[in-house]
């Protein structure tokens, strides 16, 4: 059926209604839609800000606020299609292993662990950190015990060469036994004081000997206080260092007591200190060593008593020195000491704990 049959036979124009009553504007003719429009080339600009307060006020599950949480952020001209998740199906349950023996660790941490000292594995592994220096420290402090005594045998310039050695390992030794390293400051002062000590008895002489020990050990004490209070480090930092640098000037001026003591009691000092370190260095049980260690220091004693004026009492005078040898000797080994311990406060400690030993009795018994 054409056009012109379906309109009576008359060709349907458009324009004719308008045409009738005249030209009109080009705008009253526009055709007007006053329900919602449908044109999508035309998207109001709205911003992130608006769509996200819009959200926020507007009830959504919590699948929908997960879902669109891990979307990426969209342009406002773009747009944005929202599939509901698909819940997995759940996962067949796994059994648990079966526990195997062996060790547990803690969790990690991301400080890590702190490094424990030597001391503290040897006790984690049960075994004792009480090491002694064995034979080779034990030979080093016989062969500067014998320097001693026959230094002493010369005169008090004499004495003085192997008293400095063994001053300066002590100074040394002992901030390394309580794992204070390096501490040079701390040795150089301790060491210092020595000196100081040996001075002060060569100028003053022998019977003035308490007088100078004690003298300069007072003030070595007050001079470590003042330094330490002028440190900046912290207060359980600053005690512990205080307490070794007062410590350790203390042993290096308490070794002057060799040089103030009579040359006969130093000559039998020296040789029971030897004989004390290296039994106590041999392969022995720990109750037989220990023995063997005294008689060794009281047969030395007579042995050196017989060279010199002490004569028997030499005895009495070396199992005196065996006994504060065996005292040194025994810190010089505590802690789980290092090789460097052991080559130098074990070496020097044995003699130095025997100084006054060597001193007092050596006065008592001439």
């Amino acid at each position: 059926m054409s056009n012109d049959q379906y309109y009576g036979g008359q060709q349907y124009d458009p324009y004719a209604d308008a045409n009738a009553n005249g030209p009109q504007n080009p705008a009253d003719v526009t055709q007007t839609w006053e329900g919602q429009t449908w044109d999508t080339s035309y998207q109001p600009a709205v911003s992130y800000e608006q769509i996200r307060a819009a959200q926020a006020q507007a009830p959504v599950s919590h699948g929908a606020q997960e879902a669109y949480q891990q979307q990426p952020y969209q342009q406002p001209h773009e747009q944005a299609y929202y599939v509901e998740p698909v819940a997995a199906p759940p996962a067949a349950p796994v059994p648990a292993p079966a526990p195997e023996a062996g060790p547990v660790y803690s969790s990690p941490t991301t400080s890590g662990n702190a490094r424990i000292t030597d001391a503290q594995r040897a006790r984690a592994e049960g075994r004792s950190p009480i090491i002694e220096p064995g034979m080779q420290p034990a030979a080093l402090t016989a062969v500067l015990g014998l320097l001693l005594a026959g230094g002493a045998s010369l005169g008090s310039y004499g004495l003085l060469v192997p008293l400095v050695l063994l001053q300066g390992l002590t100074a040394a030794g002992w901030f390394r036994l309580n794992g204070m390293w390096p501490a040079r400051q701390g040795i150089a002062l301790a060491f210092l004081g020595g000196l100081v000590a040996d001075a002060a008895l060569l100028a003053t002489g022998r019977e003035h000997a308490a007088a100078a020990i004690l003298g300069t050990l007072g003030v070595w004490v007050l001079l470590c206080l003042v330094l330490q209070l002028r440190s900046h480090a912290d207060p359980d930092e600053r005690m512990y260092g205080l307490m070794a640098t007062i410590a350790s000037a203390a042993l290096t001026v308490v070794a002057t007591g060799h040089l103030g003591a009579a040359p006969d009691a130093v000559v039998v000092g020296g040789i029971a200190v030897a004989a004390t370190v290296l039994a106590r260095a041999l392969p022995l049980p720990g109750p037989v060593s220990l023995i063997a260690a005294l008689l060794a220091a009281a047969g030395a004693g007579i042995a050196a008593g017989g060279l010199t004026e002490l004569g028997t009492s030499g005895a009495l005078l070396g199992l005196g020195v065996g006994v504060c040898a065996l005292v040194g000797l025994r810190a010089a080994s505590y802690d789980y000491p290092s090789r460097f311990v052991h080559m130098t406060a074990g070496v020097a400690l044995p003699l130095t704990a025997a100084a006054p030993a060597v001193y007092l009795l050596g006065r008592a018994l001439a």
